[in-house]
C-alpha cells in the first residue's frame, strides 16, 4: 500500500475492492471479471483470517455487489453482508468467572423471568431464552461478575438500531437507522458496509467525455482538508481534474449559504435546530417527530450548492464527496434528488484515484478559494454554531444567540430530549451525529484529534475573510 492511507486493515480491504471494481468499470471490463475479481484480491495463498480462502471469496463477492449499489431493494445505503457476520460471540449478559457462588443470590431474587439458576457450586446461569435484558441483575451484583456483552456494532450504534437475528448475525432496523455509518466503522470484520454508487460517477464521467452533453462538477466537503495527508490539498483537487470532473468547488460555499440564510431564519422563528447533518435530522424524525417544525427549512450546505450550480448550468452533473455515508441518503430525498446527482466518500474517492493509476503526489496543485473562514470550519464541531453567529453579525440582526452543539448522537439526544420538555438553555441545537463532527465522519480516510486543527487551519487560509464576500459572488 506504500504510504498509510487508512486508519484500519478493514478499510484497507474495502479500498481494494472498491478499486477494482471501479478499475474495470474505467476500461468496460467489469461484466467480464466479476467473478475473478474476489480471486484477485484474495489468490490462493494469501492468509485469511476465515476458516478459508474460499469463504473469503465468497465474502469479498458480496463487497462486490456492494461496490455495484448493493440491495435494491433495501432503501438503507448500510447494509449487512450476513456471510461476513459470524465471528463475533453471542451478545447480552453472561456471567462471568467472577462469580463466587455467593448466598446472597440477588441476582435470582431481582429476577422477574425465572431467567437465573444456580448450579451445584452455587455459579450462577442465564437462560438466554427467558432473559429479556434488562440488566437488573447486572445492577445488584456484588462483584460486577455478570456483564453486558455488547458486539462492537451495537456499542457503536447510539440509537440502538442494531439487533441480533436468529442467524447470530446483525440486524438492522431501519425504522431507526439514521444511516450516519458508525457501525460501519466500529465492525472488525467490515461485515457491515455503505453501499457505493462509484460505479454511477464513473458513468457520468465517461459519458461527459465522450459526447460533452454535459459537465460533471465535484463537490468536495470542507472536511477533505484533514484527509489525504500524504499528499497537498492543491493535488488532492488537481487529481479530480485529472480523473474527469470539469471542476471542484467546495461545499463550504454552500456552507456560507446556508449560514447566512439559518442566522435569519433563526432570528425569525427564536428556535432552530440545524439541518446540516442528514444524520441528526433523521433521528429527529425518528425519535423525536414532533420537534420536526424546529429544523430548520434551508436545504444543506451540499444541497444549497449543487441547487445553485444546476440553476447556472442546467445540464450539469453534480458530485458530492466527502466523509458521509448519510449523505447518500439524502440524495435520494425528494427535495435534494433534483440536486445531487451522486455522493462518494473519501474512501471511495482514493479508489478512483488508484482505479486510474492517478498518483496525486506526483501532481501539480490546483486551488479551492471559494468560501470563507465560516464556511469551512462546517466540518468541526462548533464551527456551524460560529457561522451562524458570524451570518447575525454580518447582518446586523439583534439576536441574543444562545447555541448549543452536540457531539455525537448522544449529546444531540439530551438536547432534544431537554427540549421536548421545555427546559433546554438554548435556542439553537447544532446537531452532529458524528463525534468532532464531519471529521469523524465513517467515510473519512482516517480518524483523530489532528483533523480539527488541519480544517481550523484551512478555514484560516480563505481568501474570503467574510461570509458575506463569498456568498456576493455567487450574485
Amino acid at each position: 500500500m506504500g504510504v498509510r492511507k487508512f486508519d484500519t486493515k478493514v478499510q484497507h480491504l474495502k479500498y481494494k475492492v472498491l478499486r477494482e471494481v471501479a478499475r474495470h468499470a474505467w476500461n468496460d471490463t467489469l461484466l467480464d471479471n466479476l467473478l475473478s475479481i474476489p480471486e484477485t484480491i484474495a489468490p490462493g495463498k494469501t492468509p485469511t483470517m476465515r476458516c478459508c480462502v474460499y469463504k473469503e471469496r465468497a465474502i469479498l463477492s458480496e463487497r462486490v455487489k456492494m461496490v455495484m449499489g448493493g440491495d435494491k431493494d433495501n432503501p438503507n445505503v448500510i447494509q449487512v453482508i450476513d456471510i461476513a457476520c459470524d465471528e463475533c460471540p453471542s451478545a447480552g449478559y453472561e456471567v462471568t468467572d467472577s462469580c463466587r457462588g455467593c448466598l446472597a443470590h440477588r441476582c435470582e431474587d431481582v429476577c422477574k423471568r425465572g431467567a437465573i439458576t444456580f448450579d451445584q457450586n452455587h455459579v450462577a446461569h442465564i437462560d438466554k431464552s427467558k432473559c429479556v435484558e434488562c440488566g437488573q441483575c447486572a445492577k445488584v451484583c456484588p462483584f460486577t461478575a455478570i456483564i453486558n456483552r455488547k458486539r462492537p456494532c451495537q456499542n457503536a450504534c447510539k440509537v440502538k438500531a442494531i439487533s441480533i437475528n436468529e442467524d447470530n448475525a446483525a440486524a438492522i432496523d431501519n425504522s431507526k437507522c439514521i444511516q450516519c455509518g458508525a457501525c460501519v466503522y466500529q465492525c472488525p470484520f467490515g461485515a457491515i458496509t455503505d453501499k457505493s454508487y462509484i460505479l454511477d460517477v464513473i458513468d457520468m464521467i465517461k459519458k461527459s467525455e465522450n459526447n460533452q452533453k454535459y459537465k460533471v462538477y465535484a463537490i468536495v466537503a470542507p472536511s477533505i482538508s484533514s484527509q489525504f495527508v500524504y499528499a497537498k490539498l492543491g493535488q488532492v483537487i488537481k487529481g479530480l481534474k485529472e480523473l474527469g470532473f470539469f471542476t471542484v468547488i467546495e461545499a463550504a460555499l454552500g456552507a456560507d449559504m446556508v449560514a447566512q440564510a439559518e442566522s435569519q431564519e433563526l432570528a425569525e422563528k427564536g428556535f432552530l435546530t440545524s439541518s446540516c447533518c442528514p444524520a441528526f435530522v433523521q433521528y429527529i424524525k425518528s425519535a423525536f417527530p414532533d420537534l420536526l417544525p424546529l429544523v430548520s427549512h434551508n436545504l444543506s450546505p451540499m444541497a444549497a450548492l449543487a441547487q445553485y450550480i444546476k440553476k447556472t448550468d442546467k445540464d450539469a452533473k453534480v458530485v458530492f464527496i466527502g466523509p458521509c455515508t448519510a449523505k447518500k441518503a439524502e440524495a435520494q430525498l425528494e427535495s435534494v434528488k433534483p440536486h445531487v446527482d451522486a455522493v462518494m466518500t473519501f474512501e471511495e474517492l482514493q479508489a478512483l484515484y488508484d482505479s486510474k493509476d492517478v498518483d496525486i503526489t506526483t501532481l501539480g496543485e490546483d486551488v479551492l478559494d471559494n468560501a470563507s473562514y465560516f464556511g469551512r470550519i462546517f466540518a468541526r464541531l462548533g464551527g456551524l454554531s460560529d457561522a451562524v453567529a458570524q451570518g447575525l453579525k454580518e447582518q446586523n440582526i439583534e439576536f441574543d444567540l444562545k447555541a448549543i452543539a452536540c457531539d455525537g448522537i448522544e449529546e444531540c439526544r439530551m438536547a432534544l430530549l431537554k427540549k421536548s420538555k421545555n427546559v433546554l438553555d438554548a435556542n439553537f441545537i447544532e446537531g452532529m451525529a458524528c463525534v468532532g463532527g464531519c471529521i469523524g465522519g465513517a467515510g473519512c480516510l482516517t480518524h483523530g484529534e489532528k483533523n480539527k486543527a488541519e480544517v481550523d487551519k484551512y478555514g484560516r487560509e480563505a481568501f474570503e475573510k467574510t461570509i458575506s464576500d463569498a456568498v456576493a459572488i455567487l450574485k
